[in-house]
């Protein structure tokens, strides 16, 4: 399957914009060796454990942060499909401790490590942009992480040098690069164009662009840990 990597979000719509601006910061993210490893399936298991380790413990932060999205929703429908979210995330967190079992990695195990800075700083940014801003504000921060695995996929699954066939990250890849998560990052980058134009996205571009890029460093320093740790 070959996804266009630049689908995401409508052409000249707030999230094309912020992603274009990010220049080499999302580019960087998005292929990162870590990735190119994972396309390759020759990162090391050691890098991978670590990072599943870590995703989990930022799953549970993810989903406070969509918590905080109900507190922040412009509306009803907007509170209510940000409930959702947070309950389908924090499923989520079960599944992934399934998942860790699949690499030997015991709940025990998982749950007796602490956070890494990269964790910490990644996350309470997060949350700091959502406390101080408004919905648009934590969405371009929520964003990156989102709409980004989705693009991660398209790009792994895109590159000629992609292996697919015996690579021990196939699952992973093919998790993200489903139709079912593709449809949850195009939804995530379509709102952030539809509260672009309701809540003065234009006006506020360059602070969103700033938040949207530093988001994307964060996301680069979350790979490298894995990276660092293998």
């Amino acid at each position: 399957m070959r996804l266009d990597p630049l689908a995401f979000g409508a052409p000249g719509g707030l999230f094309r914009r912020l992603r274009d601006a990010a220049g080499g910061d999302w580019t960087g993210y998005t292929w990162h060796p870590f990735v190119q490893g994972l396309a390759r399936g020759t990162l090391p298991l050691a890098a991978f454990r670590h990072y599943l380790i870590q995703d989990y413990l930022f799953l549970i932060h993810f989903a406070r942060a969509k918590a905080l999205a109900v507190v922040k929703g412009e509306s009803l429908e907007a509170m209510r499909g940000k409930a959702a979210a947070v309950l389908a995330i924090l499923d989520e967190t079960k599944l992934h401790l399934r998942y860790c079992a699949e690499w030997g990695l015991s709940e025990a195990e998982v749950t007796a490590v602490p956070e890494t800075a990269e964790t910490v700083s990644y996350t309470r940014w997060v949350m700091d942009r959502g406390l101080a801003g408004d919905i648009l504000d934590l969405e371009v921060a929520l964003a990156p992480c989102t709409v980004g695995y989705g693009e991660v996929a398209r790009r792994i699954l895109a590159d000629p040098a992609t292996v697919l066939e015996g690579n021990p990250y196939r699952s992973w890849i093919e998790t993200y690069g489903a139709a079912d998560y593709q449809q949850l990052a195009s939804a995530a980058a379509l709102r952030i164009d539809a509260l672009g134009v309701s809540h003065g996205g234009e006006a506020r571009f360059a602070r969103l662009a700033r938040d949207f890029a530093e988001a994307a460093r964060l996301e680069q320093r979350f790979w490298q840990q894995g990276l660092n740790a293998g």
